[in-house]
């Protein structure tokens, strides 16, 4: 397991809940941190096999020039993006902070940081799997009878089933 991380990347940026916010703009700056298994990219030496930071730095700045009224929305965002472009991320957290927030004071920054961590394990069996819980996850793919769908949510309730045993059931 490896953390990849981007930290410090600086944007001009016009987010804030008030219009003069929007208008004028401020400098923030976001920090990714991703915890993935980078050795298949480390023995075949190939970046196709691990997390672009790049492509990271690109998804930053292309969600910083949208304007949002909150910081959350564009933390969550990234989030987001950066979740539904690689299947194999085990934790994430990104932070983006605000600076010098216009205040009735001085305030050196503003940030919110939003983290998931993807890991579970398998309802059925316990084997770990990757769990991004949203539409865009392998399981909605599956084909499983829906009485067959609603009687394995009252057996294992909130707990994902992974690919082996979700194909045991499938029709």
């Amino acid at each position: 397991m490896a953390t990849i991380s981007l930290e410090g990347m600086q944007f001009y940026a016009y987010h804030g809940y008030y219009k003069e916010e929007r208008i004028i703009g401020g400098e923030y700056i976001v920090d990714v941190y991703i915890t993935t298994d980078v050795r298949k990219a480390a023995v075949k030496d190939d970046l196709a096999n691990t997390i672009n930071y790049e492509t990271i730095y690109t998804i930053c700045q292309m969600v910083m020039d949208e304007p949002a009224k909150l910081i959350e929305t564009v933390a969550e965002k990234i989030s987001l993006k950066i979740k539904h472009l690689y299947n194999n991320i085990k934790e994430m957290k990104v932070r983006v902070r605000k600076l010098n927030p216009p205040l009735n004071g001085p305030v050196a920054q503003a940030y919110v940081e939003v983290e998931g961590s993807f890991t579970k394990k398998c309802g059925r069996c316990q084997r770990p799997l990757l769990c991004y819980n949203d539409k865009t996850c392998w399981c909605v793919d599956t084909h499983v009878h829906k009485g067959q769908l609603a009687e394995l949510k009252l057996q294992y309730g909130d707990n994902c089933l992974c690919k082996e045993c979700l194909a045991f059931f499938s029709a």
